[in-house]
């Protein structure tokens, strides 16, 4: 295991383009001399992260995220920041042999743990006589040994206080174990939620289980499935079942299948579709949109066949199409759900629905045809309406123009008298950061001092020879942050730098970048900022001492605050001479 020092760090940052890098995530437009994205860090449809190839850094002049390399990855890798370098160091090619594991005790770290004993112990189970029956159950269902052991499936057996005694051995607190959703109690006592089930884990974005689907794997008057209750580390709504699992096989095809069942991934990992998740049937949310559009540009829905379906479809697209991203459709006969048609008509026939899904707005036009009378005025007014309404929700002009075409056709309307109907594009144009800032000068003095000292060692050696102290607590803290690298380095590299700093400092500079200012400076310049942030301690000081002046009772400390605050002011008007 080699050690991972700040040099060998720097070699791996300078090694690979972040403009490469980034691009392997979301797709850049170059505008001027950076490249422009939209941003995966917060809701975003329209670009507002900003990659830069001279600095190489990102910066979102939106929610202030900003980093190097490193910092991108583990903001959207969720990773930790060695594992970060560990990732890009692969990209590069350097061979580094370093411990990437996470020795920070994590927030609910106890509740993961309880997880991990709770999956242990049913994937236990399931290779005990206990299991036999659940194997048979599964093997039926065309579930192998090779598929049980890929997505971890496991056995509740019918003791329900199996896993309750185990964990409630351990120095676990009761809150979290109830927490958990594992672990029930009432006047019974302690007891597992799950029990006499087949166990089908629920994975999160790191690959750590943090819930369960259990199945009943016989005849039985139970609900087949009951689910995990949301927890802390458990939201339905948030949560994208094969995440993990899937992000890489994404990637490599930039295309992202989503389908609503576990066993409908299991089903088409199976035959080797391996691109899949699912939203575990939830009515699907701007929060998986989020997630979504992390792991491709391309996203094919393949939901149930039938009518919950196909409404399923509509909501799902119209929030993908918020995000900016134009789905394709998989359809499917019978109202089939996608491990029931793959069971019925086989491995080709589902790859020829896989490789040619239909568009998006071909969907729509079906849908909404679906309960009308075209042959009726009104409703083909109302159908007219709402194709028009969708489109109104796309940017693709090509997919508009073919679908008006459609409509023309199914309507005998004039083109032109629907484009008429189309709401007007709005020319957006990328506003640049320095219009976003809404405050006074001497928040601009400090935030613009920050931004030339992490481009000069002249402008750090000026702050430095005039202990400037900025008023702003974080900008103070950033500040020093610089000085510190500088002096024990003997350069600032903004890349170089942020590998050291911490998240809340990253924000800062993030709201630093903002400020689009000449790369070049004059020394007046940087003398005028000082000279204005030494003007707001004035003000604040005098109006300290006035204050202090108003509640003060005795004459000659009043006297003594007045002929401070003289002071002061003489200070300030030579400061402004």
């Amino acid at each position: 295991m080699q050690t991972l020092t700040q040099d060998k760090i720097n070699e791996i940052r300078t090694s690979v383009d972040i403009v490469d890098v980034v691009a392997k995530y979301i797709p850049l437009t170059k505008k001027g001399k950076n490249y422009f994205g939209v941003c995966p860090f917060h809701e975003d449809s329209d670009p507002s992260l900003s990659v830069s190839p001279d600095k190489q850094i990102f910066s979102c002049f939106s929610c202030h995220t900003a980093g190097n390399v490193f910092t991108f990855i583990k903001e959207y890798e969720h990773v930790t920041f060695l594992e970060a370098v560990k990732m890009v160091a692969d990209i590069a090619g350097i061979p580094i042999d370093i411990d990437t594991s996470n020795k920070k005790i994590i927030k609910n770290n106890d509740i993961y743990k309880i997880y991990e004993i709770g999956q242990k112990f049913y994937l236990n189970n399931i290779n005990t006589q206990f299991g036999k029956q659940a194997k048979e159950y599964l093997y039926q269902r065309k579930i192998t040994d090779e598929l049980i052991k890929e997505f971890e499936i496991g056995l509740a057996i019918k003791d329900s206080k199996a896993l309750s005694n185990l964990l409630t051995k351990k120095e676990f607190k009761e809150k979290d174990l109830i927490d958990s959703g594992l672990i029930v109690k009432d006047e019974r006592g302690f007891h597992d939620f799950f029990y006499d089930r087949v166990m089908f884990p629920l994975h999160d974005i790191n690959n750590k289980v943090i819930g369960y689907s259990g199945r009943t794997y016989y005849k039985s008057d139970a609900p087949k499935y009951i689910n995990s209750k949301e927890h802390v580390l458990f939201k339905k709504g948030e949560f994208v079942y094969n995440y993990a699992r899937a992000k890489n096989e994404c990637r490599s095809k930039n295309t992202v299948i989503i389908m609503e069942g576990f066993m409908d991934v299991i089903r088409a990992y199976s035959i080797g579709v391996t691109n899949v998740v699912a939203t575990l049937g939830t009515a699907f949310t701007k929060e998986h949109a989020n997630i979504i559009r992390r792991l491709a540009n391309n996203v094919i829905i393949c939901f149930d066949g039938d009518s919950a379906g196909a409404k399923a479809t509509m909501a799902c697209s119209d929030i993908l199409l918020n995000f900016k991203i134009i789905p394709k459709i998989v359809r499917l006969e019978d109202n089939l759900d996608p491990d029931e048609y793959i069971l019925k008509y086989g491995k080709d026939k589902f790859y020829d629905k896989i490789n040619n899904p239909i568009s998006v707005m071909d969907f729509k036009l079906n849908y909404l045809k679906s309960n009308k009378d075209m042959t009726q005025t009104v409703d083909k007014a109302k159908y007219t309406s709402e194709v028009i309404e969708q489109l109104n929700k796309m940017d693709d002009d090509i997919l508009k123009e073919i679908t008006l075409k459609k409509l023309a056709q199914e309507t005998d309307l004039d083109i032109e008298f629907l484009k008429d109907k189309l709401e007007k594009k709005e020319v957006k144009t990328i506003i640049q950061p320095v219009k976003k800032i809404k405050t006074n000068k001497y928040k601009i003095a400090e935030l613009s001092l920050l931004y030339y000292m992490l481009r000069s060692g002249d402008v750090i050696k000026m702050f430095d020879n005039r202990t400037v102290y900025f008023p702003t607590k974080e900008y103070r803290l950033l500040a020093h942050e610089i000085s510190y690298f500088y002096k024990n380095n003997g350069y600032i590299n903004e890349a170089d730098f942020l590998s050291d700093l911490d998240d809340s400092m990253i924000k800062v500079v993030g709201e630093v970048e903002q400020l689009d200012l000449k790369e070049e400076y004059t020394n007046d310049l940087i003398i005028d900022y000082i000279d204005a942030i030494e003007e707001k301690n004035i003000e604040d000081e005098m109006n300290r001492l006035e204050k202090l002046q108003h509640e003060e009772t005795d004459e000659m400390k009043k006297i003594e605050i007045g002929q401070r605050i003289i002071a002061l002011k003489v200070r300030g008007e030579r400061n402004v001479g």
